[in-house]
């Protein structure tokens, strides 16, 4: 229950901070926060990450219930041992309602989130896709750390037989 209620928290503040840019920001107006590090900026977006594949909605709403529904499937499996992997796919969920929200309602997903690092001034994105990174993030690590431990056990169980 707990990974479902995470995924709420996200999409209720992807939403909220979308519908603040939407309503109080001019489509490429931009903000300072921190000058060369971080700033505001409206942007919309009607393709994936980094704008790939342009206008192509049916794809995306497709593709987007497959992967709800996929991780929906994930978290009811889960052990309550998993925490590591349920906030994962909590945050994945978050993040990807959230898009689709944006994809179903509004044709385009709204991205505010204007970053350099260094002088790479990086994609601009939002909330929901902040969630996706971390929660794909979280999930590797804890297939390595689940890979690690496998491998842990395999050795051990066979050095006590020699």
């Amino acid at each position: 229950m707990f990974y479902y209620l995470l995924a709420f928290v996200i999409i209720i503040l992807d939403q909220i901070s979308k519908w603040l840019v939407v309503k109080y920001m001019e489509l490429g107006e931009s903000i300072t926060i921190i000058p060369n590090l971080l700033y505001l900026t409206s942007h919309r977006n009607r393709g994936a990450a980094w704008g790939i594949l342009q206008g192509q909605m049916w794809f995306f709403y497709i593709i987007t219930v497959i992967v709800i529904i996929g991780i929906i499937v994930f978290i009811q499996r889960l052990k309550s041992t998993e925490k590591l992997m349920g906030t994962a796919l909590g945050l994945m969920l978050g993040g990807a309602i959230g898009n689709f929200i944006d994809r179903l309602f509004r044709k385009e997903v709204v991205d505010f989130i204007n970053t350099y690092i260094f002088t790479y001034d990086f994609p601009i994105f939002n909330i929901a896709d902040s969630a996706l990174v971390i929660g794909v993030g979280l999930f590797f690590i804890h297939t390595i750390m689940e890979g690690k431990k496998e491998k842990e056990i395999k050795h051990g169980a066979g050095n006590i037989h020699n």
